[in-house]
């Protein structure tokens, strides 16, 4: 099996990246990419960093098993299949899926931390940076946790301006510069996925006639 292009994809909290993400899988055939998530390597509530507060920060490096993560994004680039079970946010009105990642072509890590942690970012091949102002990441951050994780109001704000913020400031904002493309998710990005699916595409392998056509026998 040939190396897989590794994509990794980051952005602060409510840039859009769920969004720009689900655009792209649908604009690429299933059979030639996959997704793995960070979001699915988070470590059990009793192991979260607890703040001063006493309030668990998910919001931290340490947050995830960024461990368990490389090691299946490796498994996935020697041609492994991978087995996990979605992790549902702590939102016991969500039934956890049994979720399967195969190797393809095009492997996508996503992911608030994937640039932060060497093991991982070493592996990409393109790094992308979802991008949005303050006041529409914390709109998105509000309605999506209140919706997907039963989070009210004072318990949003109280994290995106004690765990989230400082989190992006210190873990992923820096790596910004360092990235291949950056994509401006404010309203819309649909100039920058049309130019992230174009180049993903070329990089597809391409097809050609089947190369174990029979010898012909020596007569």
């Amino acid at each position: 099996m040939k190396k897989p292009y590794l994509v990794g994809i980051t952005g602060g909290s409510g840039s859009g990246k769920t969004y720009f993400l689900s655009r792209l899988m649908k604009s690429i055939n299933p059979n030639d990419v996959c997704l793995i998530s960070q979001d699915n390597y988070y470590r059990p509530r009793e192991e979260q960093p607890i703040d001063d507060n006493g309030v668990s920060n998910f919001d931290t490096p340490q947050s995830i098993d960024h461990k368990q993560f490389s090691e299946d994004i490796q498994a996935l680039c020697e041609g492994k299949t991978i087995y996990k079970e979605e992790y549902t946010f702590n939102n016991p009105n969500v039934v956890p899926k049994q979720l399967i990642f195969e190797p393809k072509p095009i492997i996508i890590v996503e992911g608030l931390f994937v640039f932060y942690h060497k093991t991982i970012s070493d592996l990409l091949d393109l790094k992308l940076f979802v991008e949005a102002t303050d006041p529409v990441k914390i709109k998105r951050r509000i309605m999506r946790d209140n919706k997907e994780r039963g989070y009210d109001l004072e318990d949003v704000l109280y994290r995106y301006v004690m765990h989230v913020s400082p989190a992006y400031e210190r873990y992923v904002r820096p790596y910004k510069e360092n990235t291949d493309i950056i994509v401006p998710n404010n309203h819309n990005c649909d100039i920058a996925l049309e130019v992230v699916i174009n180049h993903l595409k070329k990089k597809l392998p391409i097809l050609s006639k089947d190369t174990n056509t029979t010898l012909k026998t020596k007569s």
